[in-house]
């Protein structure tokens, strides 16, 4: 690891925790037979911000979790996580390679809530290191971090490891039972959809340090990768799971008109994303002023009905074969919880078959598609977006190795 003084670049593997995690041959009995429903299990938190730390009570209060380790880059972030969660003081470990040290270390699993661009090493050398994997969306900010999480989650599998992508809606009961309906033909033919993210989000003020710009790591792109990657996944993530397929191509336009003080990311998207079948789906997000309501809705058209959800509200289905689907008070918490209970119970019964992997795939993917035709101004396949395999990478020189 180059020395944190000098301010030559810090490299993608230098950042990023896995690189030389422990091997599968390091597995507990525990983990490798699955673990007893009354067993504790002892986890590690990577990434001890706000979402990390916000969560973590989650775990314990809905499983049989307890946190031995955590890892944050800031040792202010590890230190108030250990001494919240009784974390040992030889197991709070800080700068660029605490993630490492971590996974240098006795666990059944690890929770993952860094900025987006560390997730597919991380959970990667979690993998490797024969942990369990508990990971937060999205699962990557690129192409080829896609297809490490890809690899990752089929890796766990061979070698029975839970691998959960925590998005609330999937573990909604009136979400699936509207995709379930939708997707067995409920609403006839589809014809069409629309899905919008306007959010009302970002830190104001300006970063002036290397650590500054990292604690304000979304309005980078190439950590975070951009409002349609880091936020708006939400919604294409339902569009997609309706349609139960893969875009075609995607024609992109957007910009940034200086709704953020700082950073390269943009403040709207919009895109006409086409499916198989001629199916076409309309979208857009937009940051908007703090105080304007947020919304997270995704419409579905078919020839015998529609099938309406909104994050902050509700799910339903009219027409032929209607669906009064149900109201959604806080689904940002108990999604979460949903996510957990799964979690541990896969976890006790040794269940990998690890589903959450691949629509997690679809959907990043998706938005990556919606990114790369919005920067481009112009039309993009699905195929050339994946054969051109582009790559981002933060600037990372003055961090703390």
């Amino acid at each position: 690891m180059r020395d944190a003084s000098r301010s030559d670049g810090v490299t993608r593997r230098g950042f990023l925790a896995g690189a030389a995690a422990t091997t599968f041959g390091a597995l507990s009995p525990s983990v490798a037979r699955g673990t007893a429903a009354n067993e504790t299990i002892e986890l590690g938190m990577i990434g001890c911000g706000g979402r990390g730390t916000w969560i973590a009570p989650l775990f314990e209060q809905n499983g049989p979790f307890r946190f031995v380790a955590c890892a944050d880059y800031f040792p202010e972030r590890a230190k108030a996580f250990g001494d919240r969660f009784k974390v040992p003081l030889d197991r709070r470990y800080a700068t660029l390679s605490a993630a490492k040290r971590l996974l240098d270390g006795t666990l059944d699993g690890v929770v993952i809530e860094t900025p987006p661009y560390c997730h597919p090493e991380q959970a990667a050398a979690a993998v490797d290191a024969g942990k369990h994997v508990f990971l937060a969306k999205p699962i990557a900010v690129d192409v080829p971090g896609c297809r490490t999480i890809d690899e990752a989650g089929r890796k766990a599998t061979e070698r029975k490891l839970v691998f959960l992508v925590d998005f609330q809606t999937r573990n909604n009961e009136f979400y699936r039972e509207a995709v379930r309906r939708v997707r067995e033909g409920g609403i006839g033919r589809i014809v069409c959809g629309d899905a919008r993210y306007p959010w009302a989000g970002g830190k104001p003020g300006v970063p002036k340090t290397p650590e500054e710009r990292l604690a304000s790591w979304y309005c980078t792109r190439a950590l975070s990768g951009d409002f349609i990657v880091e936020q708006s996944i939400h919604t294409l993530d339902v569009a997609t799971w309706f349609l139960g397929a893969d875009p075609i191509s995607a024609y992109g336009r957007g910009a940034t008109r200086g709704l953020r003080g700082h950073g390269d990311i943009w403040d709207h998207f919009a895109a006409i994303y086409t499916f198989p079948d001629d199916v076409i789906l309309s979208f857009y997000c937009v940051q908007v002023i703090p105080g304007c309501p947020d919304a997270i809705p995704c419409r579905i058209y078919g020839s015998k009905g529609l099938a309406d959800t909104d994050y902050f509200s509700h799910v339903w289905i009219r027409g032929e074969n209607p669906y009064e689907g149900g109201s959604l008070s806080n689904l940002y918490s108990t999604g979460a919880v949903n996510n957990i209970k799964d979690f541990a119970r896969f976890i006790a019964e040794g269940r990998a078959a690890n589903e959450t992997v691949a629509p997690s795939l679809r959907s990043n993917l998706t938005a990556i598609l919606g990114r790369t035709a919005g920067y481009r101004g112009g039309l993009v396949t699905w195929k050339e977006m994946l054969d051109a395999n582009e790559r981002l990478e933060p600037d990372l020189r003055g961090l703390k190795s």
